[in-house]
């Protein structure tokens, strides 16, 4: 009998551990997930995402005359973020491989000095592959102080690669708040003479 209790409470031992180490590979597995998905997205271009980091100039490429490229800017803000988000300029056409410039205003229209971060998004999704950013705002976080305004620069071009049956692309921006307040006073602190 104390024989069967010995077995018996060795073999609830085993599979305790052996359900604990389950039970910890799946939750180390969760939280890895969404940052896995992030990189396979941006890498495949799914979900719309966008690449946010600058893209080095191919002094090779070729601008492709023959085509036009419609692209439509879009500027979004999201809930806990009081600020004004416009494109400059809502559409440009542009051909690929050729260097563009735009802008996006943003105001901050609340009381108190705000960080907000902007989050890039492209349609359609094969087009994220050959949307190049070489200088954006988006790469950083942006400061505002109470009621100031900032014209933020985009420069990019689509690269000529671009699949011959695209011909518009639709560039979204989602500017979100972010509330490190040590991140705040830093930023705040560097974006003092930027206002318009």
């Amino acid at each position: 009998m104390m024989n069967t209790n010995l077995k018996s409470n060795s073999l609830n031992k085993r599979t305790a551990i052996r359900l604990s180490v389950i039970v910890l590979f799946g939750l180390a597995f969760s939280f890895a997930l969404a940052p896995l998905y992030d990189v396979m997205c941006k890498k495949l271009g799914l979900n719309g995402k966008a690449d946010s980091t600058a893209t080095a100039v191919d002094n090779k490429m070729v601008v492709d005359k023959s085509r036009w490229i419609n692209v439509t800017f879009v500027g979004n803000t999201m809930p806990g973020l009081a600020w004004t988000f416009t494109p400059s300029v809502t559409n440009m056409r542009v051909h690929p491989g050729e260097i563009n410039l735009t802008t996006y205003v943003a105001k901050n229209i609340d009381s108190k000095n705000v960080v907000g971060v902007a989050v890039p998004s492209i349609t359609p999704e094969l087009a994220s592959l050959h949307f190049k950013k070489t200088e954006c705002f988006c790469f950083q976080q942006q400061g505002l102080d109470p009621l100031q305004s900032k014209t933020m620069p985009l420069r990019f071009y689509v690269s000529p690669d671009l699949p011959k049956d695209v011909k518009s692309i639709t560039l979204s921006y989602a500017f979100y708040n972010q509330s490190d307040k040590a991140t705040q006073a830093a930023l705040i602190k560097s974006s003092k003479g930027t206002s318009i």
